[in-house]
């Protein structure tokens, strides 16, 4: 998988830098980042993604709503989301999934397997 492009929603400079680090074991990727919900809608009103990952504690829009937002937009709805968060309580991944997200990952996130679950996700939308 080449050339993918990837949202990633995180207030935490540290972890973005984590997240991306981790990503750049796919060829030729670009990587888009965003500080809150908010700042992620803004950036993919004027680009195109092919997944993205987002937080669920951040000021101004959290993950949730995020997730809630893209997929109640049609041009949006079909762009995968994982949600990589401390928020490790059962309720909370159960939301999230409901809500539409493809994935749950709990923090401290380990690169193999978020690649593997990025890619299986992947796979599976082609």
């Amino acid at each position: 998988m080449e050339n993918l492009r990837f949202l990633i929603v995180e207030d935490s400079p540290t972890m973005r830098q984590l997240i991306s680090f981790s990503l750049k074991r796919f060829k030729g990727c670009k990587i888009v980042e965003a500080v809150d919900g908010v700042d992620a809608l803004k950036k993919l009103q004027g680009e195109e993604v092919d997944l993205i990952l987002t937080d669920i504690n951040m000021p101004v829009m959290d993950g949730l709503k995020l997730v809630t937002l893209v997929k109640q937009n049609p041009k949006l709805r079909d762009i995968p989301i994982i949600i990589i968060t401390t928020e490790g309580a059962q309720e909370d991944r159960e939301k999230g999934l409901s809500l539409g997200a493809e994935a749950y990952i709990s923090k401290p996130i380990q690169s193999s397997g978020l690649i593997k679950v990025i890619t299986e996700i992947l796979e599976k939308k082609k």
